[in-house]
């Protein structure tokens, strides 16, 4: 209220200031006619007869281009257009005026251009001196010494924002930017001191405490570019969201955030078919198995946007179960959710739910994927893994699912371990499966995503936290990399794509070595590798290869309708030979016999290199 009140006054308070001004302007466009000499009293006494005239003219052309929207302290450009306008239309006003009254007889007729251009300089002079008055006073601040990256739309608006702010204190010192042909320009007062590869140099000049990348656009690799340039500035880094983020163009010091991973390296925004997708789920009763896990909930949330009657999350992890309830009821309190604690394995409660609610879609997400830890455990990856997806996929028959989506994974190609064995024939039970009901089957098979539970990411920021060493278990050793959010995208994309029977490879990009993704969270913790913090070579793990494929040799490779989806054609089996395999292995389960569990793995997938 006492805000409104200020505000209310300060517009009074230009008002005033406007209408004084017409005087000064009005009779000073005499004194200059008469060549700053005395007036003579005819003129003085035509002028002083039409100054009341004057004067309620020009304000109601004030009013009339809304000259009182703008605030002195912001004064800019669309100020100066409107104060021209008023006095442009204030004046034709005036001329009209005192044509119809005296036909310019004893009147100047030089006092209307020379009142037009004393009160454009009145009115817009002492808007832009507050201005003027108002910056010179943060430029006398002092505050954190601020660095900002892009001296283009965004890191305007970053630097505006900052000089505004009194209450964050900062002091935007200076730009760069990636472009050479910037450099000496100047931004809101602000210098383009160099490129991106002077930014050490351009800190230790000014004094630089805070470096902000404001370059939206930016590829991967040229963020990747601009954090090795700052290494070793000891700043504290921030950059803005994505342009696919900045969906409103609005830009401010608000959207700043730390540079992340995905910031170095993501890819291109994923296009998708959204209309498809979500005419294929709209209404529909989708059930995503393994909803608490990273693929599992990001399904959950991606498909919620898609407005399904119903969301059925399956998870054997009560913590998980628990936390996606707490975040579905505040994010989508108009999704009916549904959540069943049980295991995939537990045929009973899981056909309740199928006979209960009826499922349309099911995404099979639910897997132990933990390389090293399931080698000496093979029996809970063939339960889980294999057993589980057969479970799941014969109700769905039983139950005339319309589609049935398995989640699988790179390690399934030519797999060297137990993990990737199981998700190999988990694909051939999926797989075999197609066309013996309605249901039909697709599988979607993609690499590492980056932050998922248990993975390298996550295990980096606890070694950091504890001040390193970063373990690698070998310098070579690659993996591919996307975010859950695109892999999710895509799988609901593939999802729509699918008719049955198919094997969709997800386009991963380039395999990403181990070692640079160490050396690249180390650097955005602000810190040197091999100085600040160690990282140390284990040995590769039991079952780990060097690098992993996304299709088998065997497996020919096709386009599908959407770039980063390609089609693999399954390689022929014998299903019955399968389905007496999967019945001994069921058997071996419950004898614990893990070494028959070994040699049946072995059995279906041949090309597995593990010790029986």
């Amino acid at each position: 209220m006492i805000q409104g009140l200020l505000q209310k006054k300060s517009r009074w308070i230009a008002i005033l200031h406007d209408v004084l001004v017409i005087p000064f302007a009005w009779f000073g466009a005499y004194w200059l006619r008469f060549n700053l000499d005395g007036i003579p009293d005819e003129p003085w006494l035509i002028g002083l007869h039409f100054l009341p005239k004057v004067m309620i003219v020009q304000t109601i052309a004030y009013w009339y281009v809304g000259l009182y929207r703008g605030i002195w302290r912001f004064a800019s450009i669309p100020d100066l257009i409107r104060i021209v306008r008023a006095v442009l239309i204030g004046s034709v006003l005036v001329f009209l005026l005192v044509y119809s009254a005296i036909r310019f007889q004893g009147f100047p007729r030089s006092v209307l251009p020379l009142y037009a251009m004393l009160l454009t300089i009145f009115l817009g002079g002492a808007r832009f001196s507050v201005r003027l008055l108002k910056d010179y006073q943060l430029w006398m601040n002092t505050g954190i010494r601020v660095l900002v990256v892009g001296a283009e739309q965004a890191g305007e608006g970053v630097v505006r924002d900052l000089l505004r702010d009194k209450e964050r204190n900062y002091k935007p010192v200076a730009f760069v930017d990636s472009n050479g042909n910037r450099r000496g320009q100047e931004i809101q007062g602000i210098r383009v001191v160099g490129d991106v590869s002077d930014i050490l140099k351009v800190v230790k000049k000014y004094e630089v405490q805070l470096i902000i990348i404001a370059m939206p656009s930016a590829s991967a690799k040229e963020m990747r570019t601009i954090l090795q340039n700052c290494e070793g500035t000891g700043c504290t880094i921030r950059t803005l969201p994505g342009l696919s983020d900045l969906v409103s163009g609005r830009v401010s010091i608000d959207l700043l955030r730390e540079v992340s991973l995905e910031d170095l390296l993501g890819r291109d925004p994923v296009s998708l078919d959204w209309q498809a997708i979500r005419s294929a789920i709209v209404h529909k009763t989708v059930l995503i198995s393994g909803a608490g896990g990273s693929i599992g909930s990001e399904l959950c949330r991606q498909v919620a946007h898609l407005n399904p009657s119903a969301l059925i999350v399956v998870e054997r992890s009560e913590y998980n179960l628990f936390m996606l309830e707490q975040e579905f009821s505040e994010k989508f309190p108009q999704i009916r959710f549904v959540k069943r604690l049980l295991d995939i394995l537990d045929q009973v409660a899981l056909e309740n739910v199928f006979s209960e609610y009826h499922p349309e879609i099911i995404f099979h997400a639910a897997a132990y994927k933990h390389v090293p830890m399931l080698e000496t455990q093979p029996r809970e990856a063939v339960i889980n893994n294999i057993l589980g997806t057969h479970c799941l996929g014969a109700l769905a028959i039983k139950y005339r699912v319309e589609k049935f989506i398995l989640v699988s994974t790179d390690k399934a190609v030519n797999p060297t371990n137990i993990m990737g064995a199981s998700k190999r024939v988990a694909e051939m039970v999926c797989d075999g499966l197609n066309g013996q009901g309605k249901t039909q089957f697709s599988i979607v098979r993609f690499g590492n995503v980056l932050g998922s539970a248990g993975s390298v990411v996550p295990t980096f920021r606890h070694q950091l936290e504890q001040g390193g060493p970063l373990t690698v278990t070998h310098p070579d050793i690659t993996r591919f990399f996307m975010t859950i959010p695109e892999a999710c995208q895509l799988i609901l994309q593939a999802f729509t794509l699918g008719k049955g029977g198919e094997i969709f490879v997800l386009d991963m990009g380039e395999p990403i070595k181990i070692q640079f993704l160490a050396e690249q969270m180390i650097r955005l913790a602000g810190k040197k590798p091999g100085e600040d913090i160690e990282i140390r070579y284990t040995g590769l793990r039991p079952g780990e290869k060097l690098y992993e494929e996304l299709f088998h040799p065997t497996e020919s490779l096709e386009k599908t309708t959407h770039q980063k989806i390609f089609q693999a054609k399954a390689r022929e089996y014998s299903w019955n030979s399968l389905v007496e395999v999967l019945e001994m292995m069921e058997q071996a389960c419950d004898k614990c016999d893990e070494k028959a569990l070994k040699a049946l793995l072995h059995q279906l997938v041949p090309e597995l290199e593990t010790k029986a």
